[in-house]
């Protein structure tokens, strides 16, 4: 049935298939845990009992979605011995410390701190409590730090040597391995960017039920939280972004050359093209709406600065163009959106409207899952654009993998869709059916039974009373909230 496929296309389908479906999740706990850990450190600052119902309601978030991504990841890594193997042995002794650093570091401290954060708020003191937290947050840092080390240094290897059975060992020095070229400016753009994506999941369950009572004053926090995160760091977002390309076309070129559509060298400055559909057997992008000597602008600071095309690389080493092109339109595109929607938060809350504009809260609801769109759509970028190599100009994918038999790797994709949509939908849906529940104050954490260390008098768990006339006071007996003007 499927021996008339191509087993190393497929083994790529399937690799792209499980690591997407895998970031998804890392991309969310990431940036939720330190999430957690602001909004317990504020609860621990200023006693108010709203934070706490807040960490409460998101810990439960968090357990599923770290859940999944760990058992998501750990299938994903078996792929380098099935479909692989051949990377696996000439990387190995570069790649495999590397990983086992993430294993030793990262998940240890996690593994160590995750019961404590998850089950242990009655039995252990608030800063105890507090630390294990942070002890997760860092965690999932540590993690994304050594993956993104190993997946630069495919990007931007150097710090290596060739032994004589045709391994690439590391050199000299470990740190020009860790800390290649591209490494820094990888780091701060995929973290910045799930601290994002997780800022417009938070904003966007906030504003659905803000378009359901207004004067839910726990749904006015996270979503006041929320949009000063899109505020201060979309911006900051978009500038990292551009320095990581300024990286690329150093390292990269042909990468950045399909990212612009340029098949052809401009040596009197090189137009943006901000849309059109690339044509690679005649090399041009057909119906191009384009700016010109932007391209130049941007990535040389002069208007009039040349800029070399696809035509100066081999047929042979160019990436797939159309894939690039738009997986990079559609990141950037969501990113300066993000940016709007951040500036709108802005006007609103300067005009003491942030939660009087249904508006607003549509476009952050609609808004909720472009985050995971993004990074998915940047990760196309930065692996569609490496092609043909997996380890840049020094091996190439084609010679990377097992000696493969098509009907198997078919029928192992075939069962990592069936499964994966069926697992992992299963937990989305329950991920959803938990944002659909208003926070509430007294909001229980993991455990039915887990209240918190301190409950404060006059509040029990149930539905978020109606404030009355003014959405921003709270009735007696519970704490005044400051999330709005």
């Amino acid at each position: 049935m499927f021996e008339q496929l191509d087993a190393l296309l497929l083994a790529r389908i399937q690799f792209a298939f499980t690591v997407s479906f895998h970031f998804i999740f890392p991309a969310f706990s990431i940036g939720l845990a330190s999430y957690l850990a602001v909004l317990e450190g504020l609860w621990l600052k200023t006693g108010k009992q709203l934070y706490l119902d807040l960490f409460k309601y998101w810990l439960k978030i968090f357990a599923i979605a770290f859940a999944m991504g760990v058992v998501s990841g750990i299938v994903m890594s078996y792929q380098f011995g099935t479909n692989w193997s051949v990377f696996s042995d000439i990387a190995g002794p570069v790649i495999g410390p590397l990983m086992a650093y993430e294993v030793l570091t990262a998940f240890f401290l996690e593994a160590g701190f995750l019961g404590v954060m998850l089950f242990g708020m009655n039995k252990v003191g608030k800063k105890l409590h507090f630390a294990a937290t942070l002890m997760v947050a860092i965690g999932t840092f540590i993690s994304a730090f050594w993956i993104l080390s190993v997946n630069s240094w495919m990007q931007t290897p150097v710090g290596y040597e060739i032994g004589a059975n045709g391994q690439y060992l590391p050199g000299e020095s470990w740190w020009d391995i860790v800390f290649n070229p591209s490494f820094p400016y990888r780091l701060v753009h995929t973290v910045i960017a799930a601290y994002l994506t997780t800022a417009f999941v938070v904003g966007g369950v906030g504003a659905w039920h803000l378009l359901k009572d207004r004067t839910n004053l726990h749904a006015r926090k996270m979503f006041s939280m929320a949009m000063w995160m899109a505020a201060i760091v979309a911006p900051i977002q978009i500038f990292a972004g551009d320095m990581h390309g300024l990286n690329t076309l150093e390292h990269q070129p042909q990468k950045v050359m399909a990212m612009e559509g340029h098949f052809q060298s401009h040596p009197n400055g090189a137009p943006l093209i901000l849309f059109g559909i690339p044509n690679s057997e005649e090399k041009r992008v057909d119906y191009a709406i384009e700016i010109p000597k932007a391209s130049s602008l941007i990535l040389k600071h002069d208007p009039n600065a040349p800029l070399a095309g696809l035509d100066t690389i081999p047929d042979d080493e160019e990436p797939p163009v159309g894939i690039v092109f738009w997986s990079f339109r559609i990141m950037v595109g969501i990113g300066f959106a993000m940016l709007g929607i951040g500036a709108w938060s802005l006007l609103a809350r300067f005009r003491k409207k942030l939660y009087d504009w249904p508006m607003l809260h549509r476009a952050a609801l609609v808004m909720a899952p472009s985050g995971f769109v993004a990074v998915i759509a940047g990760w196309i970028t930065t692996e569609v654009g490496r092609q043909p190599y997996v380890i840049y100009n020094l091996l190439r994918t084609a010679d990377a993998a097992s000696p493969l038999d098509a009907p198997a790797v078919a029928a192992s994709l075939l069962a990592f869709v069936v499964v994966y949509f069926a697992v992992f939908g299963a937990g989305v849906w329950y991920i959803l059916h938990l944002m659909h529940k208003p926070p509430h104050a007294g909001e229980y954490g993991v455990k039915r039974g887990d209240t918190g260390p301190i409950r404060t008098a006059g509040i029990t768990p149930g539905p978020t009373q109606n404030p009355g006339s003014d959405p921003d006071t709270l009735p007696a007996g519970r704490e005044e909230a400051t999330d709005g003007r």
